[in-house]
């Protein structure tokens, strides 16, 4: 079992950043793939990034490409989101999860309660 908490989220002006955070306990982290997801009011939950157990491969769509950042710290058992050039179409709750496979087509165990990103225009 893998417990996961998001941190990091609030209200930042349009062009601005945030780090969203994500804090792991329970069975090994570093043996998870981790991903960050969003759902905005009305739409269906979509991918935003991924990373790798090892951290060497990591994925993006192409709505954050260029503008997001995902990394971990497989120490401190959390991994990160780096949102800079922040958009109003960003705005969402936003999600972390921990899964296995295929690093292509992780089969997600595990989600986090969500924080919330409001990106003022």
């Amino acid at each position: 079992q893998v417990q996961l908490v998001e941190s990091g989220g609030g209200l930042v002006q349009a062009g601005g950043s945030l780090r969203l955070s994500c804090a792991a306990s329970g069975r090994s982290f570093s043996s998870y793939h981790m991903g960050w997801f969003r759902q905005a009011p009305g739409k269906e939950r979509e991918f935003v990034a991924a990373i790798s157990w090892s951290g060497g491969s990591k994925y993006y769509s192409d709505s954050v490409k260029g503008r997001f950042t995902i990394s971990r710290d497989n120490a401190k058992n959390t991994v990160y989101l780096q949102m800079n050039s922040l958009k109003p179409e960003d705005t969402a709750v936003y999600y972390c999860a921990a899964g296995g496979g295929s690093i292509t087509n992780i089969e997600y165990d595990y989600w986090g309660q969500g924080t919330q990103v409001t990106v003022s225009s």
